[in-house]
Order: structure tokens, then sequence, then C-alpha cells
């Protein structure tokens, strides 16, 4: 039987799983120190096959061309040496960070004498289901083993080759330095099957993390017997206030839509106070000319891009709803902020939204009234990002309210034990 038809009759799958499980009980108990030395060669393995990996992938990404695949994945599935670097330095960068396994958070002395403590402790096997975007693969592996738990990867079947390496490429180093290789494994075959196997793997998975779009995480969400962190797509919104600077406004616009619109945390949506439109919307509609972007506007904008000689068309409820992963962008004018909030409200997939404003009461009142997982003050709504708020390289951006809510590090890859200590007590 070939590996890819033991991956879709779920053999496969599940050994994987149960190797897993079985490296999940030595990862529990390492050092800080072990892991540390596991992350750090696994970034020098990672350089000394930069060539190689770069060349597999630059064949993964010529079939993905080939098969129509759109520019903004193409751009998500691309790894280059400047990425692979970037990639590299980041599992450095998490051997830096603190180790939370044995964090206490919170410790106390009953009044009968027994002690206490909620320890953090691994989740154990973590599988994380993803579209493109490979340097996913190493960022979930460092961050999965800093925090004790065994991982598995099944990324898309466009990056399957690069996947491959790189996952081949850790384990080689995980050895070399006294820890199981089967810490990081990828799930093998290329069918839906695979991944069915794998949200069905109760029991031998702890926990589920899609990563990609709102097909893929309703599909997970919807299909899977393990629990599933889930993390949402990025329909996020910048509100320029009657109160806002107009060149900072102009600046963070930008910055959201184009700096790198692939991305989850890129804006999709700005609204403009009616107030500060006339002030505000000839300069960023010149500014968004520049930067290649193509708004997607109500009728109040228009006047505004033609003047500009912006690319425009007419906003439909499809472009408030889009992830567009392009520069597109959908725009609106508002009469008060009340309004914007009741767009957000609707439109909104709680990932970030965005004030721009010179007054405090106004960045009170957004803050108070959006719910999203991440809420930016005068600032572009690209920072929510695990990277960025310093947690080292992120497992995903959590939408969802149970458990875990933002960019996810390390504390959220671990749950709580609590141990408690007792002089021969018993209950009376």
């Amino acid at each position: 039987m070939s590996t890819t038809d033991a991956a879709d009759d779920g053999s496969a799958v599940l050994a994987v799983a149960q190797r897993a499980r079985d490296a999940a009980t030595v990862l529990r108990t390492l050092t800080r120190e072990h892991k540390d030395a596991g992350l750090i060669a696994c970034a020098a393995a990672l350089r000394a096959h930069a060539d190689a990996i770069v060349a597999v992938n630059t064949e993964d990404v010529s079939r993905a061309r080939e098969a129509g695949t759109d520019e903004g994945l193409l751009d998500r599935l691309t790894l280059d040496r400047s990425r692979l670097e970037s990639i590299a330095s980041a599992l450095e960068d998490v051997a830096d960070l603190p180790d939370p396994v044995g964090d206490v958070v919170r410790g106390y002395t009953l009044p009968n004498g027994l002690e206490v403590r909620q320890v953090r402790v691994p989740l154990g096997v973590v599988g994380i289901i993803y579209e493109a975007r490979p340097n996913v693969t190493v960022d979930a592996a460092g961050l999965c083993l800093k925090s004790g738990n065994a991982v598995l990867l099944r990324g898309s079947s466009s990056a399957y080759a690069t996947n491959a390496m790189l996952v081949e490429v850790m384990r080689r180093a995980l050895m070399e330095t006294g820890i199981p290789a089967d810490a990081v494994q990828l799930v093998p075959g290329m069918t839906h099957d695979s991944v069915k196997y794998l949200m069905t793997a109760r029991g031998l998975v702890d926990v589920l993390i899609p990563r990609g779009g709102e097909g893929l995480i309703r599909s997970v969400v919807e299909g899977s017997t393990v629990p599933v962190i889930e993390t949402g797509v990025g329909n996020c919104h910048v509100y320029v206030d009657r109160d806002a600077d107009i060149d900072k406004a102009v600046r963070i616009l930008v910055n959201a839509k184009a700096q790198r619109c692939s991305v989850c945390n890129a804006a999709e949506t700005f609204l403009v106070h009616a107030d500060v439109a006339g002030r505000f919307l000839p300069v960023a509609m010149a500014a968004l000319r520049d930067a290649g972007v193509t708004v997607h506007g109500d009728d109040r904008m228009r006047p505004y891009a033609e003047a500009a000689g912006t690319p425009f068309v007419p906003v439909t409820d499809a472009d408030w709803a889009a992830e567009y992963y392009s520069l597109d962008i959908a725009a609106g004018v508002v009469d008060s902020m009340d309004d914007a909030l009741r767009h957000i409200r609707r439109w909104s997939s709680g990932h970030t939204e965005a004030i721009i404003t010179d007054s405090q009461s106004a960045a009170r009142a957004f803050v108070a009234g959006v719910d999203a997982a991440a809420v930016m003050v005068n600032a572009s709504t690209r920072f929510t990002d695990g990277g960025e708020f310093g947690f080292g390289a992120e497992i995903g951006i959590s939408t969802q309210k149970l458990h875990a809510r933002g960019p996810m590090g390390l504390p959220e890859l671990t749950t709580t034990t609590y141990v408690v200590v007792g002089d021969g007590h018993i209950r009376e």
C-alpha cells in the first residue's frame, strides 16, 4: 500500500498521531535548556539547507501558478532566502523567550493547610491545518516544541514538497540534540481524507488549530471531534474619526492595506467620518492610487476617487464581507462614530479594528464599542502579530473567546494543572 493510500484509509494518519503522543510524553519532561538547544539546532539546519529548500519551494510555486493560484496566495506560498532567514531567526527568538511550562498562574494556602498551585503544562499533541504559507510549518514547530507539545502539520497540497523538506530538516536537527524526531511530523496524504482523519483523531490529538481562509476554518470547526481553537479570517477595518490627524490617518491607512495585502491583519475596509471626509479623502485617494489600490466605495466616495484618478468600483455587500488578499479595499463615509460601530459590528470578523483620532474620548468609545481580538488606536492593523507583540513567532490569531484570543504565543499553547500538596490531609 502506498503512503497516499495509507493516508486515505486513515492508518498512516493515526500512526503519526500515535507517534506524536508518545513523543509528547517525553517533551513534557524536557528542560528549557534542552528545548532551546533543539530550536537553535533547527535554525542552523534551515540555514545550512537554504539553497535546497528554496529550490524545492520554487517548484511548488511554479506548479501552483500553472494551476491558476491567485497572486495573493502565491505570495504566501513563496520562500526566498530572505524569508527563510527570517523564519530561522524567529526560531532563535523563540529560544530566547521564557518557557511557560511550570509557571505558577496562582498559588495559595487554604485554611486547612493544603497548598494549591495552578501550574502551566503542555497541551500534548497539537494539530495545525493550514493553507500555503510554509513559514507556518516552522513557526508552529518551534512554538510547540518550546511549550512542550508534539505537533502534527497538515499544510496545503500546493506546499507539500516545501513542507516535507522543512520538516525533514528539523527532524534531523532534533535527533542530533536528543529530542524525539516525532515531536515534529507532517501529516501524510494530500487529499481531504487525511484532514478528516486528523480532525477525528480524538484521544490521540488534543487540539486542532486551523489557519487559512473562511472555508477551511469553517470546515475544521464544524467537522472536527477534536477540540478546536478557531483562528478567524481578517476582515479588518480602519475608521478615520472626525478628529483625526490627516497625515497620520493617510499613512496608517496605506500601511494597513498595502504594506502586505495578502495577510490576515491587512485592512479590508476603511470608514471616514463625514465631517473630515472633505479634507481626508482627496489626500487618501491619491495615496491609495499611488499604492495601486482599487477602492470599492459608496456613492459618497465616488467623486473623490474620480478626482484623484483612483480605480473605483461601486461597493456591494460582498465587498463589505470580503477578505480580499489583494490591493482592493471597501470604503464608505459615515455620519457618526455610532454609524461606524454599527457597520463594523455587522461585517467584522472580530480580528482587528482601528481608529485614527486625536480625541481621547473618541478612542475610549471606540475601544469600548468594538468586539475584536485586537483594537488599534492610531496604529496600523498590521501590528496584530505575535512577533510585533513581543511573543516571538505566533501559532495563529484566535478570534474566538474561549481559551485564547488574539495572537497566540507560548502561554496560549499550554493548559494548567492544579497541584495540591498536603501533609496527610483527609476530607471530613
